[in-house]
């Protein structure tokens, strides 16, 4: 009986590739006509399918749903997916179940089932058929960018790294294009701080689990927030964004490889007393690529392999896994050294405007750093809780990177 139904799922799955490709057939490969592709290796070919991709899909006649998908390769030819109902996740809130998906590449075009439609990728759509071999859908790709990317220090801030030199750094690497290498330790120390950082991860789709792309921010050398290729997985929390073992971020926001990515984060170091004692545990705010993924979260302890907590301070260091993560754009404002200002700062916010000038709008608009960690939240501490909720809900949604909505003319790969 087993033997039957393995049978029949080859059969079946045998019908769909031939279902779809019957739909592909008409068109040629590329937009252009041409074989742009024919003197791609395999692994190149790979990771030009690789990607998030956002339509619709006729779910009944002249209803019509959207739908995302991420496409990851791992290797060989091979790749697993995620597919949304509703658009790519952004927040919590609008988390809806995934479908994971699993294909093999066939010359350069993708076949993914275990869905409730058969999926033919390419390297600009997706084609999507029902089991009767109807086309159904068609999702094209996107290009998400953070909304911090580039982001410039304030003048008040501390430029770690900017591409010219390591001088801030006990010990670090430096590429001969000016990116910052993995094992990176700051010279300086700091205890409250908002930090901004960008980074890249490397390809790597052989490799799997926590040997895929993998280094990690530790906050004085203690607190990680893992840098890793988790990108086209569920949350976890020894996946990219996460609290390292503690706490999985609220959603992944973890882009493809190679594409460059931000971290803008909050950290409020632990307080002690004179003799040792304990007296506040650290708390941290995290926005992954623009998205709030951890809300002034409280740390008890270390995360994972981090040093013991104690009075001291350490420095902040760029974890060195053995792969080939790169840096830039490092900048940190040290919330106990001069004003803070709005945070995270938007790249498209920069302005030429006078010092007084921003200055004067900071007061007026900013929500202090001090305020999201409880220090200074007198005014805070008495709203109602509703009212609390309700504003932290319309702070989240100005924090958005995309939208779920059908992609803009600037999303879609022409």
């Amino acid at each position: 009986m087993a033997t039957r139904t393995r049978r029949f799922e080859w059969i079946q799955q045998g019908l769909y590739v031939g279902a779809l490709l019957l739909v592909l057939a008409p068109g040629p490969a590329y937009a252009d006509g041409s074989d742009s592709q024919a003197d791609l290796q395999p692994a190149d070919v790979d990771l030009t399918l690789q990607g998030e991709f956002v339509g619709t899909v006729e779910r009944a006649p002249s209803k019509f749903r959207q739908i995302a998908l991420q496409i990851r390769a791992t290797g060989g030819g091979t790749f697993e997916a995620i597919q949304y109902l509703d658009g790519l996740p952004t927040r919590p809130a609008r988390r809806r179940p995934a479908v994971s998906l699993i294909g093999k590449r066939h010359d350069d075009f993708l076949v993914l089932s275990g869905g409730p439609w058969a999926v033919l990728a390419q390297a600009d759509h997706c084609l999507l058929t029902d089991r009767n071999g109807k086309r159904v859908g068609r999702l094209d790709r996107v290009h998400r960018q953070s909304p911090t990317l580039g982001a410039r220090p304030p003048k008040h801030a501390v430029v770690l790294f900017d591409g010219s030199g390591t001088d801030q750094f006990l010990q670090a690497r430096m590429t001969e294009d000016g990116l910052l290498m993995e094992g990176a330790d700051l010279k300086p120390m700091f205890q409250d701080f908002n930090l901004h950082l960008e980074f890249k991860l490397p390809h790597m789709p052989a490799a799997r689990d926590q040997g895929r792309a993998n280094s990690g921010v530790y906050l004085q050398s203690r607190y990680e927030v893992q840098v890793l290729d988790s990108f086209a997985m569920e949350p976890v929390n020894n996946g990219c964004g996460g609290l390292y073992r503690f706490r999985a971020p609220d959603v992944n926001m973890c882009l493809p490889p190679l594409v460059w990515q931000t971290y803008d984060i909050i950290f409020t170091a632990p307080r002690w007393a004179a003799d040792g004692e304990k007296l506040k545990n650290a708390r941290i705010t995290v926005w992954h690529n623009g998205v709030k993924v951890h809300n002034d979260v409280e740390l008890p302890n270390k995360t994972g392999a981090g040093k013991p907590e104690e009075p001291t301070l350490l420095p902040i260091r760029l974890q060195d896994h053995g792969n080939p993560v790169r840096f830039r754009n490092f900048w940190l404002i040290d919330r106990g050294a001069g004003p803070v200002g709005r945070f995270p700062i938007m790249a498209d916010a920069q302005t030429d405007e006078p010092a007084e000038q921003k200055d004067q709008q900071t007061e007026e608009k900013a929500d202090k750093p001090a305020e999201e960690h409880g220090e200074q939240a007198e005014e805070k501490a008495d709203q109602p809780a509703e009212e609390k909720s309700e504003q932290a809900e319309e702070e989240g949604s100005r924090q958005e990177p995309v939208t779920d909505g059908e992609p803009t003319e600037t999303e879609v790969d022409s």
